[in-house]
């Protein structure tokens, strides 16, 4: 045993490694903006049917069996005057007929500050700062303090620990 004692103290080297630790801390707080969004909504008919018979128009224009279109001015839909009577008195039938009236058209721009008179309008108010406030302590501890109205307050601390 003795005669290996030198060849594993050759063998036992010492180990270096290289040892890299960061700690790294953020806080983020947002303040919105006002926006408002808005979304026009067309015009839109549909009709159905089994067992009926359609009429739409008069007189001499008269069309048996049609549906007819929409008339649009202005970008506004007028749906055509349609009549419905059973094919055969007695037996069955479904008739179904509906009509989605558009919104108006502007004529100017709206001003700001103002919705347009849309069917889907989303309006966010203007964010006001009030008490928002972010620390983050030396020894790691987040606090945050909630703002006004369309705010937010992110805090994070990142320990990072690289052995090569």
């Amino acid at each position: 045993m003795k005669k290996f004692l030198p060849i594993l103290l050759l063998l036992s080297t010492p180990v270096y490694a290289d040892l890299s630790h960061s700690i790294t801390s953020s806080t983020k707080l947002t303040v919105g903006g006002a926006s408002t969004t808005a979304d026009r909504i067309g015009s839109s008919y549909s009709i159905s049917g089994t067992g009926v018979d359609t009429t739409h128009g008069t007189g001499d224009s008269a069309v048996t069996n049609g549906v007819g279109a929409l008339a649009i001015s202005s970008g506004i839909g007028t749906p055509p005057n349609v009549s419905a009577s059973q094919d055969v008195p007695g037996a069955s039938f479904s008739f179904s007929q509906s009509f989605t009236q558009a919104d108006v058209l502007p004529t100017s721009a709206v001003t700001v500050g103002a919705a347009p008179n849309f069917s889907d309008v989303t309006s966010i108010a203007g964010g006001t700062a009030g008490s928002l406030a972010g620390t983050i302590s030396s020894a790691g501890a987040i606090t945050l303090t909630a703002g006004g109205h369309n705010t937010e307050a992110l805090g994070q601390v990142t320990s990072t620990l690289i052995v090569d």
